[in-house]
Formats: C-alpha cells, structure tokens, sequence
C-alpha cells in the first residue's frame, strides 16, 4: 500500500452548501486557482445540475484551472470533479463541466442506507444494485476517471454495502468514496468500516482508491478521517475551514496537518504546500461572509496565540515547549520586512510574493495607493494588514454599487446621523441621509434608501486585524431577502432561501461595516439579476 494521501476538496461543492456560503462563478474560479497552488490532487468544483451558473462555474475551472498555462505542458494541475446524482441527465451535465479538463472526473452517488432507501429514494435494495450498475458504466462510458459514493455509507449495513461496491468496481469505478454523510459513526466504527470494506468487498484490487469523506455532526470528522486513512483509505474530502452542511466537513488544514505533524505515527504525506493554508483560509472566509472561529485549529487567530504566564515563559524559552508546529508551516509569519509611510514599490512587491501574492504592474498600483493612505496612519503595516488590504481590494464581489463617501455624527448630544454618497450601476451618484439607533444602523438604513433591496440582517462580526488603537477593523456580515422570487420548478432556486455574505477592511470602522454590507448587497443584485435573466430565456416572463 502507497504511502501518498490524496487530497481531495470539496470547497465549491460540499463547502458551499454551507448556509450562506454562495459564491459566484468569478469567486469560484478565483477559490480554484488558491486550491490548484496549495497543491491538492481533485478539486470537486460543483454540482453543474444543480443550474446553469454551476454548470457554467465548473466548466471555466475545468479549463482555466484543468489544464497547465501554454508553454507549460508538463506542469502539475489538478483533477477536476463533478458531482452528479445516479442518472444520465445528471451525469452528461457533469461530463458537460469537466470534459475540457486534462484530467476530468465523474463523481456519481447513491444513497444505501435502509433510512434513505426507505424514506427518501423509495427503492428496494436489488432496484439500488441496478442502478448503480448502470449509472456508474454509463459514467465511465464517458470518462475514465469515476468516483462512486455510497451516501450515509455509516449507516448502511455493511454486507449489503460490500455487494454495491462490488458492482461499481465491475462497472468502471476506480475511486470508492465512503461518506459518514450524517457523522454519525466514532473513529473505532469509521476505522473497522474501511477496514471491511477492502477486505470483503467483491473485486477489490490496488488499483481502486478508497476515499473517506466524513461530516462533523458530533465533532468526529477529522478524527473519524484519520482512522479511515489508518485503516487504509488514501483519498480524503475535506473544505478549507471545514465549511458545510450543518456542522460541516472533514477540514483540509486539520487533516494535512495531523499527517505532517505526527508524521511518525502515521508515515503518510501530502502534496500540499502548508504555506498556503493561512491565505487560502482567509479568502475562502473572506468569499463566503462565514469568519473562522478564534480556537479553530491551525488557521484560528488564536492557534499560536498565547496569554496565560505559565505558557509565555516556556515559549520564552523554546517554542516546542507550547507549539507542536511553527507559524511558518502553515503561512502564518511575522513580517520581515519593516512596512511604512516610507517603503516603496519594491518592498511592497517583495513582501506581497513571500505572502504567497502575485499581483500585475495595475493591480500593485492600486494595492500601493491604499498601501501608502494605511501608512499615513499607522506607523507600521503587519502581514495581516497586508492580507486585510488585498482581500479587501481583489477578492470583493462584482460592484453593483460602490461607495463614494460617508459622512457620520454621533455621540450622547445628538441622534446618530449617516450621509451616505453611492454610484451606482449607471454610473450616477445617489446621496441620502438616515437616522439611526447607532452609526452602523444609520448607515445601512441610508444604503437601504438608495439601493432598494429588501432584506434581513442575519449577523455582523467585526474584529480587529492587529492589535493597537490604529488596527485596521474587519467587518462581515451575512444578509437574507425578504421578498424572494417565485419558484417556478426545481430548476430555479427560491432567492429568499439564499443567505449572502460580506467582507470589508478599514481603519474607520463604520467604512468597513458600510464595505461588508454593500459586497453583500452586490451579492444578492447580481443573483437577482442572473435568477431573472435565466427565468426570462426559460419561460419568455420575467418576475418582479
């Protein structure tokens, strides 16, 4: 047996799912170039039955993302995935997606539980063999590379899920996923289930990958992942942060890390670039509005933070004393370079590559401008101001409307007041005023007035990047319709169901919030306007 995990992610299909986790096909594409340079082997990068704009997003990754730049024919890229339910028309949407990949694959599934057999599919067990029978031929009739999941794998009894892994593997299946869909299963009984199924199912042989892929429902994802991979599965589904459906997936920064850190115990590598890990966390929390936790493991602000004496002292004296890793491992770094009003260009540059940023002669024009304002009033600019300017700047949704300016008066003598200055889609500028129970309230209530789209506030999150009375603010927020557009089938998605997210950086703390609640705002234009024009070319109608 190999010594080489795969990494496989499923941030843009299983992540996004997550409540509130949309993101656009730009954001996706964007998301997928991160991913390709951390360096995992499959990038999942959606469910293209899902709509058309899935279809759309996968099928730009698969060849933007899919295949090695011109001139570099022999460079590493990665396997493009898509997801697909166990019938045809959801796999030749799939096929549709990757097919211009250098090296596409089919994921197809079907769920073998008693539970879901009984109370969602309505199959019996032998119409679920067949099925799976002819789907994942059909599947492989059209690609080579074919991935088979049987859903709520660990709550399926475990003879009848030998017999249809054993179809899949005699239908052209060279990857067998085992999901712990509902995370129901302990590392024990995730361990033994692996462990069973390579020695008892039908055909098994080396060159068919056993992959795991395990929910957090209890808080067991990681641990019941690393068990699956002891007991020999040497593929893992995991999100960068642990994004998904209800508690979530298997984290990519957890597992990489375990298996590097205690590399001893385990003997298994990667191919991810650690270093990556810190930035492509920050613009995948930055993307879908959802903030990392401060104790989360390894991409938490708090994971190398340390307050308590006892603990300060001993990393005083050695940091092994207290971290089991380095910071730098995984991008987290204090900066080498002495950032100020006075730093040009170039150690702007040179800062922004050791970070992992490669930004054209425009964009570095733009980043320095805003550079050089932050200097002005901040004596010296961290890594993590540095990565709140860059997101805040380059990984924003499309721009419906933008800000201008913003004028705010509060205090305890008077009401507080917002004078807000947008241009909008037409170019033009729309000025409003609004009074509110705060500056933050004051403002929205005025973006509202100009910009005319219903909705509810779920939560906003502010934080300090750095420490310090000058520390740049982070503000993001997360937005619901009111008034969502009528559902016409299951094609079309009912808008008010969809949560949107925002992200904005600045020192000035109501610029930041008024930042995060236009990119939302944006976000949930942008849908509006593409859920009306796909309505429009499906129906000949539009909706109000």
């Amino acid at each position: 047996m190999n010594n080489y995990v795969k990494i496989f992610d499923t941030t843009l299909r299983d992540g996004e799912q997550s409540p509130g986790a949309t993101m656009t096909s730009a954001e996706k594409l964007e998301v997928a170039r991160a991913l390709a340079r951390l360096g995992v082997d499959i990038i999942e990068a959606g469910f293209p039955a899902a709509s058309p704009d899935d279809l759309e997003a996968v099928r730009r990754i698969a060849i933007e993302v899919g295949n090695p730049p011109r001139g570099k024919e022999h460079a590493r890229v990665p396997v493009i995935a898509a997801l697909a339910r166990a019938s045809k028309a959801d796999i030749d949407r799939a096929w549709e997606a990757v097919r211009q990949a250098a090296h596409p694959r089919i994921h197809t599934f079907l769920a073998t539980s008693d539970i879901h057999l009984q109370h969602k599919l309505k199959m019996t067990r032998e119409e679920v063999i067949q099925r799976v029978r002819e789907m994942v031929a059909y599947a492989r009739s059209l690609c080579e590379d074919v991935e088979f999941s049987p859903e709520d794998a660990g709550r399926s009894d475990p003879n009848f899920l030998y017999e249809v892994l054993g179809e899949a593997i005699r239908a052209g299946a060279t990857t067998l996923n085992i999901p712990d869909t509902v995370g129901y299963t302990t590392p024990d009984e995730f361990g033994a289930l692996i462990a069973g199924i390579i020695k008892n199912t039908p055909g098994m042989h080396d060159g068919i990958t056993i992959s795991v892929h395990c929910h957090n429902d209890l808080g067991l994802a990681t641990a019941n992942t690393l068990a699956g991979i002891r007991a020999g599965a040497r593929q893992a589904e995991v999100t960068i942060n642990g994004i998904g459906e209800r508690a979530g997936n298997t984290a990519l920064e957890e597992v990489v890390m375990a298996l590097k850190t205690r590399s001893p115990i385990f003997g298994l590598e990667t191919g991810i670039d650690t270093r990556q890990i810190a930035r492509v966390s920050k613009l995948v929390s930055n993307y879908t509005g959802i903030p990392v936790q401060p104790n989360k493991a390894i991409v938490g602000a708090n994971a190398f933070a340390h307050e308590a004496g006892i603990h300060q002292d001993g990393m005083l004296k050695h940091s092994l004393t207290y971290e089991i890793m380095r910071p730098e491992d995984v991008g987290i770094s204090q900066s080498r370079l002495v950032l100020g009003k006075h730093s040009g260009r170039h150690a702007l540059r040179v800062r922004l590559a050791q970070m992992g940023y490669s930004l054209d002669e425009a964009e570095l024009d733009r980043l320095f401008t805003r550079f050089k304002a932050l200097a002005d009033r901040k004596k010296v600019i961290t890594d993590a101001d540095l990565e709140a300017l860059v997101n805040d700047e380059f990984y924003q949704p499309r721009e419906v409307y933008t800000l201008d300016s913003l004028q705010v008066s509060c205090g305890t003598m008077g009401l507080p007041t917002a004078t807000v200055r947008l241009r909008g889609p037409d170019g033009k500028v729309h000025v409003h005023a609004a009074i509110g129970t705060g500056p933050v309230d004051a403002t929205y209530k005025a973006i509202d007035h100009i910009v005319r789209a219903p909705n509810t506030l779920l939560e906003f999150n502010v934080h300090a990047v750095t420490e310090g009375i000058d520390a740049i603010g982070e503000v993001t927020v997360r937005i619901q319709p009111k008034d969502g557009m009528q559902k016409l089938d299951a094609q079309h998605e009912v808008l008010y169901e969809r949560v949107f997210g925002g992200h904005g950086a600045d020192t000035d703390i109501i610029v930041a919030s008024a930042k995060a609640y236009l990119a939302a705002l944006n976000k949930l234009l942008v849908a509006q306007s593409e859920t009306r024009h796909m309505v429009t070319n499906d129906y000949g109608v539009m909706l109000g």
